[in-house]
């Protein structure tokens, strides 16, 4: 116990409380504030998302950029286009990962495993199925629905299921499950240290950050993961984007894909895509973590904070 001297006379001072430690935020919180960002980020980024898909997917040079392709999208199928796939778009949760029970702050490491560990488990169970059926409607050249042969998400996951069974929705799943595992665990490592750094701010103290530095830590922490990930990124959309039924499976698996693509193609082209990617996943992570850590800040004055008092 400590104690203070005072001059007599005056009246005694106060004790200054203990420092509080900080609290975890539930996972359901995070769930909830991610899925909140990433339907922002998804409505306002769409297009840039449909071009690289048509990029990855280009194997005769038939768009010369993402201007000529992006024009040539909205010139010949119409400006709605750009927005393809949108619906099924995977409504993943970057800043779900799981905090330990104590403090709200775990090591380096950690934060690394957690963040792989999350990027697994969605992409087994929420992004591989999502994705198959974005990629399939994004590859569809056209707008008027008798002459497409996915009519929107629900016809396009049944017409999968029938024709290429249950797990035709998995397919691309082990390139998905590297790209999105690297992906959480740099991003989250990086955001957290981006935080910390730019902004002193610590998981649970109950400081919220100001929409700009969410959305400039965001930034930085989302552009390392393209350039890491991308050739899994475009074996992924190939090996999605192939009609088992039809005879058209071009590339057996993960390994055989990008030997394949790079015998054909050439090692850039393992890359294909990666400029719209640079121009999606930052801003994306910038408008994910503006809106995602308001929510959570709303959360912590109302109940952590509060509950200290």
């Amino acid at each position: 116990m400590t104690t203070s001297v005072v001059s007599s006379g005056d009246p005694p001072r106060p004790a200054s409380p203990p420092p509080t430690k900080p609290q975890s935020i539930p996972p359901y919180m995070k769930a909830i504030s991610g899925s909140l960002g990433g339907l922002v980020e998804a409505c306002c980024l769409q297009p840039i998302d449909v071009i690289k898909t048509r990029l990855q997917l280009d194997r005769s040079g038939a768009y010369r950029g993402i201007i000529h392709c992006g024009s040539t999208i909205s010139t010949a199928e119409g400006v709605p286009a750009l927005w393809k796939g949108l619906t099924p778009s995977p409504p993943t949760s970057p800043s779900s990962t799981p905090s330990d029970s104590g403090t709200g702050n775990i090591s380096n490491s950690g934060r690394v495993a957690a963040g792989f560990g999350a990027g697994v488990l969605e992409a087994l169970a929420i992004v591989t199925p999502f994705e198959v059926v974005k990629i399939r409607l994004q590859q569809q050249k056209g707008l008027s629905p008798e002459l497409l042969k996915y009519k929107g998400p629900i016809h396009c996951a049944h017409t999968i299921i029938r024709e290429e069974g249950f797990l035709g929705l998995w397919a691309g799943a082990a390139p998905t499950v590297m790209r999105n595992g690297t992906n959480q665990a740099a991003m989250l490592t990086a955001k957290n240290a981006f935080d910390i750094l730019l902004w002193k701010k610590n998981e649970g103290d109950g400081k919220v950050l100001l929409p700009w530095q969410s959305m400039i830590s965001g930034f930085l922490a989302g552009t390392a993961g393209p350039v890491c990930t991308g050739p899994f990124d475009v074996v992924k959309t190939r090996l999605m984007a192939q009609n088992r039924s039809a005879g058209e499976v071009k590339y057996r698996g993960m390994f055989h894909a990008i030997r394949t693509i790079f015998v054909e193609e050439g090692l850039l082209a393992l890359w294909k895509g990666l400029l719209p990617r640079l121009m999606r996943i930052p801003p994306g992570q910038a408008i994910m973590w503006a809106v995602a850590d308001q929510v959570i800040g709303l959360y912590e004055r109302r109940h952590l904070h509060s509950a200290r008092l």
